[in-house]
């Protein structure tokens, strides 16, 4: 490219110059042509001598023949000159022509190349030919012999610079591309690292985040997946080892009975029916576990449907107060009811009321004897708002943010002699997600605990 356009800017310059000597030599081929024809040698010493001071050249004056009759050096007379553009005049009829000859060797190169064929040691000189005409007729040749040496070294510094400065521009530009390729690339190499650490299950792996624009938001992205996995997979795992520690109690627990049994046949009546009702009691317990881990695995699996119907949430909190009525008798507890509303809404009847029974049920079974058991029903916009308290002993501010988990359970040993899974609320705040609803626990120790429900109302 700096080759190139040296190349033009020499063609230019060359061009120029060309145009310059070739303007002059005709104007003075028209001066000088009365006095050729006369023969009026003084005359013609004159004009070329001054023309030569003027052109900055040697000036030779040629004849139809090609014979030097006056030279402004006054050298060359008598010699015959056979310079291509000498003949280009005279034989082709030309009315003028340019040349540049080496010095050493009188070649005649073409301008066009002269930037590509470097001479050091060698001259140049330009050849400018002009005819001498008069009455239609060429009676000679106007010479000029200028240097053009000048001219030359400075085109050769001028494409020495631009390729100078073609290179540290090209040199600039690829060091730019490196570091902005890099910059582009190591956020990529970087995202590439974290998904291949992912895909052999290292759910940790975190992308740094240094870029901006598309890759940040591509590496939130990423981060916020890794996160989310990491979270599943942490409670997959603790779904599991406490799945199988609820599964493993119940089992060891009758395995002890069962070979008592075995060991001792002759076991007093009134023992081994004892034994046999807490085998059968924890039969029912492990029942009740495996049909609500199959409840939470069909959530799960989104194979959940619901059987949607009109019905009214008060009348299924009056039926629930009234099957757990019992149950609160035996420990002089009171439920009292607050239903302003009877919330008609558009709802899967069973599924619904498994929810509330289970949060009545809660409030009955963790509430101490004597206590108040509050569930209140009101229309709060398009939502039924369903508030389920008691002044039980309240859950502690730490385990609030898990009180929904899997198998999770506030005082452990109280659940399990209570009979509890540790999976209800987990159905129940699945069951509300179900129906669009929401579900949250308000609660301080020792002053009770609150469960709110809102629910989305569709009229049928």
């Amino acid at each position: 490219m700096a080759g190139s356009l040296s190349g033009m800017v020499g063609d230019y310059l060359f061009e120029q110059r060309i145009r310059a000597d070739r303007s002059q030599m005709e104007a003075l081929a028209v001066r000088i042509a009365p006095s050729l024809y006369r023969s009026d040698a003084a005359a013609l010493q004159d004009q070329l001598s001054s023309a030569g001071g003027e052109l900055g050249g040697r000036v030779l004056l040629l004849d139809r023949y090609g014979k030097v009759q006056l030279d402004s050096y006054g050298e060359m007379a008598g010699v015959r000159l056979q310079y291509p553009e000498v003949v280009n005049i005279l034989v082709r009829g030309q009315s003028g022509d340019y040349g540049v000859h080496a010095l050493d060797s009188g070649e005649r190169l073409d301008t066009s190349r002269l930037l590509f064929m470097r001479r050091p040691d060698t001259g140049w000189v330009g050849y400018c030919t002009a005819g001498v005409v008069h009455a239609s007729d060429v009676i000679g040749v106007l010479l000029l012999v200028s240097p053009v040496q000048e001219m030359m070294q400075n085109l050769y510094q001028l494409q020495d610079q631009m390729v100078l400065i073609f290179v540290l521009i090209a040199a600039a530009a690829l060091l730019s591309a490196l570091i902005f390729s890099r910059v582009i690339t190591n956020p990529i190499a970087g995202l590439m690292r974290g998904i291949q650490r992912m895909a052999k299950g290292d759910f940790s792996a975190r992308v740094k985040i240094k870029a901006s624009g598309e890759m940040k938001q591509l590496a939130l992205a990423f981060n916020s997946m890794s996160e989310k996995l990491e979270t599943l997979d942490q409670s997959r795992n603790q779904f599991v080892s406490n799945a199988s520690h609820e599964l493993k109690t119940p089992l060891a627990t009758m395995k002890i009975m069962i070979e008592s049994l075995i060991y001792q046949p002759d076991m007093d009546k009134e023992l081994r029916t004892e034994f046999l009702s807490d085998i059968n009691s924890e039969i029912d317990r492990l029942s009740n576990i495996v049909s609500d881990l199959l409840t939470l695995v069909q959530m799960d699996s989104h194979n959940v449907k619901l059987t949607r119907e009109n019905l009214s949430i008060a009348t299924l909190v009056k039926e629930n107060a009234h099957r757990l009525q019992p149950i609160a008798d035996q420990k002089s507890q009171q439920i009292q009811l607050t239903l302003s509303d009877p919330c008609d809404i558009y709802a899967d009847k069973s599924k619904l009321n498994q929810v509330i029974y289970n949060l009545m049920e809660n409030a009955v079974k963790y509430t101490q004897s004597g206590g108040v058991i509050r569930v209140a029903l009101s229309r709060q916009g398009r939502d039924a708002h369903l508030v389920v308290s008691d002044n039980g002993p309240g859950i502690p501010k730490e385990n609030l943010p898990h009180i929904f988990d899997r198998f999770y359970r506030v005082d452990k040993a109280r659940s399990r002699e209570k009979g509890g899974t540790g999976l209800g609320l987990s159905i129940v705040h699945q069951l509300v997600l179900l129906h669009g609803g929401s579900i949250r626990v308000e609660s301080e120790e020792g002053k009770g605990a609150s469960f709110i429900v809102d629910l989305p109302l569709h009229q049928g």
